[in-house]
């Protein structure tokens, strides 16, 4: 891990720290709408915004009745995006959710002509409700779209709406009758995210807010172009070296037949995460950086993103199952042993 001064990092424009503070300020109008109708769960939420401004997809894991659901559609509602939800099943085929071609009248009397009805796919905020319980077939038509941000329907290209999100879920429970993700589709993700329990006194407001009246309207606070301009600001954020060297050697120790993992790992890991893991790191660590305020990358925001990174690009083997081993206390233990590193330098 290198050193973690600052001393000669890059340092972002003057119009662009406005930004940063425009944004930063926004977040917070972002969060007071959202917790109208969302009560707890404010790690959730910062990661799906965090998700959205870096460009990438996220995997939720959850139970049901966790406001999954409720959740994205008020992120849609805030930024002014347009939502579309997909339940995914067993017969759902992959032009159910592209598009298909429909023959209707043409404007030249007499004559009928093939017409692309788009899908459920051509929105800004896609919902794709228990992914893996349809097909690999329509799986990758998803999953394709998610990489290219377009279509091809009947040997024509269809360009997807931008801003582009697609939010998965999975329900970690049932798992009869459904298909996996392989770990090369899942590395897709920028993020997988555990949707956990409110804790006891955010159930009894659950309750006391959603069975009495009519759920809170909530304000648009950004605009689909805002979301574009926030989005190339966070390409630019500057990242010192620094942390560019940690992510590096933080992916690297993930990976079992890697010099620089530890033994301890090698025990438990089949398989690490590859190169992209470095790209959401990076990219998670900037947008992390902008929610709060900060002008540039700090170790705080690699560490802050670290998790819902890896989490899903550790492949552990069955001695780490016995163990009671997961892929989040394997992250957390590099992450440790990394600060000790830096804290004896």
């Amino acid at each position: 891990m290198s050193s973690n001064s600052t001393e000669d990092a890059p340092r972002a424009s003057d119009a662009d720290v406005a930004a940063i503070d425009e944004l930063r300020s926004k977040y917070d109008g972002l969060r007071q709408e959202i917790a109208k109708v969302i009560v707890g769960q404010e790690r959730v939420v910062e990661l799906l915004l965090i998700a959205i401004l870096s460009r990438g997809h996220s995997l939720l894991m959850g139970v049901p009745g966790l406001a999954k659901t409720t959740m994205v559609h008020a992120l849609a509602d805030v930024m002014s995006l347009d939502f579309s939800r997909i339940q995914f099943t067993p017969d759902l085929m992959p032009s159910d959710i592209t598009g298909t071609d429909i023959l209707q009248d043409a404007e030249q009397p007499g004559k009928r002509e093939f017409v692309f009805l788009k899908g459920p796919l051509f929105a800004n905020i896609v919902l794709a409700d228990e992914i893996n319980r349809t097909p690999p077939k329509t799986q990758s038509a998803l999953l394709e779209a998610m990489q290219e941000h377009k279509v091809t329907a009947s040997g024509k290209i269809f360009n997807l709406p931008s801003p582009f999100f697609v939010l998965a879920t999975q329900n970690p429970i049932e798992q009869e009758g459904t298909y996996q993700l392989p770990e090369a589709q899942l590395d897709r993700f920028m993020f997988l995210v555990h949707v956990g329990y409110p804790s006891a006194a955010e159930e009894r407001q659950i309750a006391r807010s959603t069975t009495g009246g009519k759920l809170a309207d909530l304000a648009k606070m950004i605009s689909g172009d805002e979301v574009l301009k926030y989005q190339e600001l966070i390409q630019r954020v500057p990242v010192p070296d620094h942390i560019y060297d940690t992510a590096v050697e933080l992916v690297r120790r993930t990976r079992p037949d890697s010099d620089e993992s530890p033994e301890w790992l090698k025990r438990w890991v089949t398989w690490g995460a590859g190169p992209r893991a470095v790209q959401y790191l990076i990219r998670g660590a900037k947008a992390h950086a902008v929610l709060h305020g900060s002008y540039l990358v700090r170790m705080e925001d690699l560490e802050a993103v670290a998790e819902p990174v890896l989490t899903h690009r550790i492949l552990t083997n069955f001695q780490a199952q016995t163990e009671g081993v997961g892929s989040p206390k394997i992250v957390n233990r590099l992450l440790d042993e990394l600060r000790k590193e830096d804290s004896g330098k």
